[in-house]
């Protein structure tokens, strides 16, 4: 038990500091509507399917006093889902359990007056090809 306790702070010890470490965001120059408007149609135009749109910041804001907080995060925050078969199977061939990085995601948020873009970052190797597409998807909402 105690060389499992050692292991797992030694684990901790190297995961990033924040949860803002482990993603890439970029500032959008509109409204939340239009950020949301121009990622769907960035997917879409890859030819992509998106599979799910996660509100999550209404599922936050709807139950903020369900957990005991009055704390607003986000004035709008969305996760659109999706992936893409070429690349999947790609990834998959290349370790199967890459898996674990299905469904991609891009999210929009605003908070305090700023929309921002973003995606999740992906390990190197093989994933990286898929951290390119979520890139390429953004700048292309982006511009």
């Amino acid at each position: 038990m105690r060389q499992f306790a050692i292991a797992a702070a030694l684990t901790l010890s190297t995961l990033p500091a924040f949860a803002g470490d482990q993603a890439v965001t970029y500032p959008f120059a509109g409204s939340f509507d239009d950020a949301t408007f121009v990622v769907e149609n960035a997917i879409i135009g890859r030819g992509l399917v998106v599979d799910y749109v996660s509100h999550t910041g209404d599922m936050l804001a709807r139950t903020a006093a369900d957990v005991g907080s009055d704390e607003v995060l986000f004035a709008g925050a969305d996760i659109f889902l999706f992936c893409s078969a070429l690349l999947s199977r790609k990834v998959m061939e290349a370790d199967p359990m890459n898996i674990a990085h299905c469904p991609y995601g891009i999210f929009v948020t605003e908070r305090d007056d700023e929309v921002m873009i973003g995606y999740r970052t992906y390990p190197d190797g093989p994933m990286q090809e898929v951290q390119a597409l979520l890139d390429e998807i953004v700048q292309d909402a982006l511009n």
